[in-house]
């Protein structure tokens, strides 16, 4: 059987022909490799403490912090969610160091086919750990941004004609259909021409580097993820409400155990003290 405690952070993945997961606490991981069929049993000890600071916390913001890091800490701001509205850029950041280490750096702008085709934004040391976390099974870049602000500039940009979120219920009732994403990313290039082509004005023409087919397609990903059976109704745990969930483990996408009682959001739970016990 087996068996860890811990302080959890989100899970850790790897992009292989199935993509494989890890159980990520503060003090080391378990293979979730040989769980798939298994019943799982995870117990919440009531303990929570901040992923930043590892302060004792009665509640838990923004996926793992305390009150006082959610105030304080660059990383939790706003503009995490809406890079267009980059503080770093207009200068009112809380951390300039921290913004000038993670905002001021090259941004990968991509098409991803989560629960359909959407647009989104992240750090190229998060290619292509973000896309497993959001559960797509297709990914592909379409431009180099030399900023976060300008990443989310364009992000908007393309978010005229094609989503900007995952709808996480649809998400893990199975893959959908597969979607040629080199012709949509030639299509938004048409559709988005002329802002595009105002952005490079205003922030310089190697701000943004528009990939070509070639570049593209190289990068271009396909995810399968370790799932036995997919769920007709999607109801997620609660471990505030039921500090214990017990089911048999049917499958794991993004960042969801999929059981046979309900699914469980992990990265919810950053910084609760969970116990999680894997049946032999």
């Amino acid at each position: 059987m087996g068996h860890i405690a811990g302080c959890v952070r989100k899970m850790k993945n790897h992009l292989e022909s199935i993509v494989r997961y890890e159980w990520v606490t503060e003090d080391g991981v378990l293979s979730l490799d040989d769980a798939l069929g298994k019943k799982l049993t995870i117990d919440f000890s009531g303990t929570i403490n901040c992923i930043h600071c590892g302060r004792a916390s009665k509640k838990s913001f923004n996926q793992g912090y305390c009150y006082p890091c959610f105030q304080r800490l660059a990383q939790c701001d706003s503009c995490i969610v809406k890079p267009e509205k980059c503080h770093f850029s207009a200068g009112t950041c809380r951390e300039p160091e921290w913004g000038e280490a993670h905002c001021n750096i090259d941004h990968v702008v991509y098409l991803a086919n989560t629960s359909n085709v959407k647009v989104g934004i992240t750090r190229g040391t998060q290619v292509p750990t973000r896309w497993m976390d959001q559960g797509a099974t297709q990914a592909r870049p379409v431009a180099i941004v030399s900023t976060r602000h300008l990443s989310g500039l364009l992000e908007i940009t393309l978010g005229q004609h094609v989503g900007d979120k995952t709808a996480w219920q649809t998400m893990l009732k199975g893959d959908g259909e597969a979607i040629d994403l080199a012709s949509k990313q030639a299509e938004l290039r048409s559709l988005c021409a002329e802002t595009i082509d105002q952005l490079q004005t205003e922030h310089g023409l190697n701000a943004i580097r528009w990939l070509d087919d070639a570049d593209a397609s190289d990068a271009e990903v396909t995810i399968r993820y370790p799932v036995l059976e997919w769920p007709v109704k999607v109801k997620a745990h609660n471990l505030d409400k039921t500090p214990r969930v017990e089911g048999t483990l049917l499958g794991i996408k993004g960042q969801y155990l999929m059981l046979d009682t309900g699914v469980l959001n992990v990265r919810k739970y950053g910084g609760y003290h969970l116990e999680l016990k894997v049946d032999s």
